[in-house]
C-alpha cells in the first residue's frame, strides 16, 4: 500500500503542484531507471527540496528511493516519525556518530538501507543554508561511498527552492524554480577528503551550468 500511496502522491500530486503553483522546472530523469541503486547528492536550502527531489523521480521507483532526514527534528514525536517515515519514506539518523552503539551509528544507518536495495537523497550540507550560497560538505556522504564505492551518486542542483518556501517559515509561495541532474558516476578515490572535493567539483559545475544557462 505505500509502495502505491507514495507513487501517486509524488509522481501526480505534488510533481503537478511544484509545476503548475510553484513554479518548479524538472529536467527529465527516466535515465534513473537504467540504475540499479543510486544516492542522489544535492544543495540543500528547503524543505521544499526533498518533495521536489521525490516528485522528480520516476514514479516507478519512487519507494526504492530514502531522502536521509535528521532524526532529532523529524523523529522528534513518534506520530511525526511515523508520519514521515511512511508519506515521505524518510531514513532517519542521527546527527553524530555512535560509535559504542552501532547500529544507531548514521553511516551504518546509511550502509545498511544500500545493503536492503535501497537508494538515497543525500544533503552532504548537512542543513539548509541561504538560497544558491553554497555551504561545506560533511563527511558522511564521503564515508558512505567509501564504504560503498560500487554505488554511483548522483548530483542535483537545485534554485529557487529557498524563495519559494524559505528556511523556518512553512509558507510556499509561486517562485519560478529549478532541478536540474548531472549524470550518474563511481567515486574516483576512496580518501574521504577525494571523495568530497569530487562531490563538491561536480555540484559547482551544475551551479555554473545553471547560472550560464539562466543569464544567455
Amino acid at each position: 500500500m505505500q509502495k502505491i500511496i507514495l507513487q501517486i502522491t509524488y509522481s501526480f500530486f505534488v510533481r503537478w503542484f511544484l509545476k503548475l503553483i510553484v513554479g518548479v522546472k524538472f529536467t527529465n530523469a527516466k535515465f534513473l531507471l537504467k540504475e540499479n541503486q543510486f544516492i542522489i547528492v544535492a544543495n540543500h536550502n528547503s524543505h521544499l527540496d526533498t518533495m521536489a527531489l521525490l516528485a522528480s523521480l520516476p514514479g516507478k521507483i519512487v519507494y526504492k528511493v530514502r531522502p536521509v532526514a535528521a532524526a532529532d527534528y523529524f523523529g522528534k514525536t513518534k506520530t511525526k516519525e511515523k508520519l514521515v517515515n511512511y508519506f515521505v519514506n524518510t531514513l532517519l539518523i542521527p546527527r553524530k556518530r555512535d560509535e559504542g552503539d552501532p547500529e544507531n551509528d548514521p553511516i551504518n544507518k546509511m550502509i545498511h538501507a544500500i545493503d536492503n536495495g535501497y537508494s538515497l537523497i543525500i544533503f552532504p550540507e548537512g542543513t539548509r543554508g541561504e538560497p544558491e550560497i553554497p555551504q561545506p560538505l560533511k563527511p558522511g556522504i564521503a564515508y558512505v561511498l567509501k564504504n560503498r564505492p560500487h554505488i554511483k551518486y548522483i548530483p542535483v542542483y537545485m534554485t529557487g527552492m529557498g524563495t519559494a518556501m524559505p528556511k523556518d517559515d512553512a509558507l510556499i509561495v509561486p517562485f519560478e524554480s529549478t532541478l536540474v541532474y548531472g549524470k550518474p558516476v563511481q567515486v574516483a578515490s576512496t580518501e574521504i577528503r577525494d571523495i568530497l572535493k569530487q562531490i563538491g567539483a561536480d555540484l559547482n559545475s551544475l551551479k555554473e551550468e545553471n547560472d550560464n544557462r539562466q543569464n544567455s
